[in-house]
């Protein structure tokens, strides 16, 4: 009930996946995640793309972080509310999950986790820091509200929160950011393999009151299932495809390139001391510095860079701007002498007149963050997911794949590559050839 002499208010964002997102202004929750949203840290997330690169494939994919973190703000809503029914959910509890469900990608920098690769910056990192440092417009509004809030989201982005299903819920094999990007990105993309059923996952997911862990009742096993395919099939037919990989790769080139002309002091265009600077340099970067980068950054320096003097920099940025990007092939490397075949690659792309340091470069998923199937670690229950089952006239809790054939058969793939100019495509593909059929 709305109290006597305040407006209601509802504040709506309107969404592609869940229609319309409500928060009324008139309850403290709600005015919170409100005011939340309109720091100017959160407000960056609109100049981040959720899927970094991947408009090179997807022209549909221009979605950004900051629609994506509404969406799981969302989700963790609904799951909180469908929960209370039958359990009693703490206030100070609900508001820090809902609060860090909304900020846990606030700490991503530009391109999302492409960059990472390169600067070796973790974006789970600068949202900590972000949520802890007093000048930050976020932790102002968290500490003003509750000055113990800021610590709480810590906790539970950590797993050290006291109600461990909070934690969950933000980050685990079934959590509300998963739920929200499958959809998002496979709606955003075109691609369907992301869909599933999300309204049945949400009506069936109970919780353990004395481990306070969630698990699925068994009337959501199907559509569990259904949501594990949805993920494995996402990797591998979206965040796997080839195009994809190769633009974050020619990337991965350009920025080790301008590493290393700014160290050997030959970078024509940089601004000293900026933010971008830095992290070229990998100097030590304020939280208002880092906060200042975006995707605008790196496109304008890319640009910018396409008229440098050094060859290799200069002609990367150009292939990356006008989309001219590597090619690529799968290499078994259990079915080739390794050495043997690059030595013979490496003479395909110097005898080119490329340099192998930047136009020949090996792509496996081991950068891929949260890639594969499930599969179950016993020393870490949040990556389990516990289903319940009726035996005889109890119902027990099992991990998944106990009572599972589709998850337990799921198996994970390697993606292992090389990519390469367009040019020496042929005789890149000529040599694959030879040794597979040797």
């Amino acid at each position: 009930m709305t109290p006597k002499g305040v407006e209601h208010s509802e504040i709506r964002y309107r969404d592609p996946v869940h229609n319309i997102i409500a928060l009324d202004s008139a309850q403290d929750e709600d005015r919170l995640l409100i005011s939340l949203i309109d720091t100017s840290e959160f407000q960056r997330l609109r100049r981040i793309k959720q899927l970094g690169l991947a408009l090179y494939t997807y022209q549909g994919a221009e979605h950004s972080r900051f629609t994506h973190s509404l969406g799981v703000m969302h989700i963790m809503t609904r799951v909180l509310n469908k929960l209370a029914v039958d359990y009693k959910i703490l206030p100070e509890t609900r508001i820090a999950a809902r609060a860090a469900a909304l900020l846990h990608d606030i700490g991503h920098g530009p391109f999302s986790h492409v960059i990472e690769k390169t600067t070796k910056i973790k974006h789970e990192n600068w949202t900590k820091q972000i949520l802890l440092d007093p000048n930050t417009e976020v932790n102002q509004v968290l500490s003003n509200y509750d000055r113990g809030l800021p610590k709480r989201l810590v906790d539970i982005y950590e797993h050290k929160y006291s109600s461990p299903f909070a934690s969950q819920l933000v980050s685990s094999q079934l959590d509300c950011d998963r739920f929200d990007y499958l959809l998002r990105d496979s709606l955003m993309t075109g691609a369907k393999y992301g869909n599933y059923d999300l309204e049945w996952i949400i009506h069936s997911i109970k919780l353990d009151p004395v481990e306070e862990r969630i698990y699925v009742s068994a009337k959501g096993l199907y559509a569990v299932e259904e949501y594990l395919q949805a993920r494995f099939y996402m990797f591998r037919q979206v965040y796997f495809h080839h195009s994809l990989r190769a633009s974050e790769n020619m990337l991965n080139s350009i920025f080790r390139r301008a590493v290393d002309l700014l160290a050997e002091g030959n970078l024509g265009f940089y601004q000293t001391d900026s933010p971008l600077a830095k992290l070229l340099a990998a100097r030590l970067m304020t939280t208002r510095e880092f906060l200042n980068l975006d995707d605008h950054d790196i496109m304008f320096y890319i640009k910018q860079w396409m008229g440098e003097k050094d060859p290799i920099l200069k002609d990367l940025c150009s292939r990356f701007i006008n989309r001219r990007l590597f090619k690529s092939i799968d290499v078994n490397w259990s079915e080739v002498n390794e050495e043997e075949f690059l030595t013979a690659a490496r003479e395909i792309v110097t005898k080119a007149g490329f340099s192998v340091d930047y136009y020949l470069l090996r792509d496996s998923a081991g950068d891929v963050p949260y890639f594969g199937p499930y599969s179950p670690n016993t020393t870490e229950p949040k990556t389990q997911i516990y289903v319940e089952v009726k035996r005889h006239t109890n119902n027990q809790r099992c991990e998944i794949t106990e009572v599972s054939n589709v998850v337990r058969q799921m198996r994970g793939f390697k993606l292992d590559r090389l990519c390469f100019p367009k040019e020496i495509s042929q005789e890149m593909y000529d040599l694959l050839s030879q040794w597979q059929i040797n």
